[in-house]
């Protein structure tokens, strides 16, 4: 079995007294798709903030493919990563966010290809051929020449989708990418995602409310609360047969409120 391309060891997360997250040991395969949920403050977002080094762990180490990505190997030693081996190991990471953090002084085309020219250090002609597929793959092709503001909520998440791709990771991270949205522009953000799953060799880690898509489109789902992992398995075991209270009281209010 090849080992796991995200790997938490014992990670820690503390904002003053509080512990955000306690000790989480969480591996993720290669390929894999996995969801995480559980209510608000439970520790979600934290995982991935810290995959994408926007927060600084308290205890433990995270692995990405292999290498550690909040410490690094000196003189013998593990010591807490430089800024560096930071950016070289977040590399292999793309995350879309919430609130699609796109530039609005950019185009959409301008948007995908900034950070390949930049940080990559991709020919230009190479980094806009790359975009333009992209662009295209999320159904935004005769979009390209289109500012942020121009687009729909639902097309501005698509955008954001492809920017992150154009950095061709091996991980794409999802943070509630439809909660933002209106109900009717979710569907196709969702749809996107199941293409990405569907076409590509592509491990991803997904933050959702949205159950449903949860139980359809992951392999293995994590329910957390209180800073920890209380319940996973694959989306049929944990949604039909939860074992867990906490578990049970969660699902149990959230599919009633739908």
């Amino acid at each position: 079995m090849s080992p796991p391309i995200v790997r938490f060891e014992n990670v820690v997360k503390r904002y003053g007294a509080l512990t955000v997250l306690d000790g989480l040991n969480l591996d993720i395969g290669r390929n894999e798709k996995v969801s995480i949920i559980g209510p608000s403050g439970s520790g979600k977002t934290t995982v991935l903030r810290m995959l994408m080094t926007l927060e600084r762990i308290n205890g433990g180490i995270i692995y990405v493919d292999g290498e550690p990505l909040t410490h690094e190997l000196r003189n013998g030693k593990m010591v807490p990563a430089s800024e560096r081996h930071l950016r070289h190991v977040r590399g292999k990471i793309g995350m879309v966010f919430q609130h699609f953090n796109l530039f609005p002084h950019l185009t959409a085309l301008q948007n995908c290809t900034e950070a390949p020219v930049s940080v990559l250090g991709l020919p230009k002609k190479e980094a806009e051929d790359r975009a333009v597929e992209l662009l295209k793959m999320v159904g935004l092709g005769d979009k390209k020449g289109h500012y942020p503001i121009q687009l729909s909520g639902g097309q501005k998440q698509r955008v954001a989708i492809a920017r992150a791709l154009a950095m061709r990771p091996k991980v794409m991270l999802f943070d509630e990418v439809t909660s933002a949205l209106d109900p009717e522009l979710v569907g196709e953000v969702l749809n996107v995602i199941r293409k990405l799953g569907a076409e590509h060799d592509l491990t991803m880690l997904m933050v959702t409310h949205q159950m449903g898509f949860a139980k359809e489109f992951s392999d293995r789902v994590c329910f957390f609360y209180g800073g920890k992992i209380v319940e996973q398995g694959n989306p049929d075991q944990l949604f039909n047969n939860p074992q867990n209270e906490r578990t049970q009281q969660f699902l149990s209010a959230v599919l009633e409120a739908r």
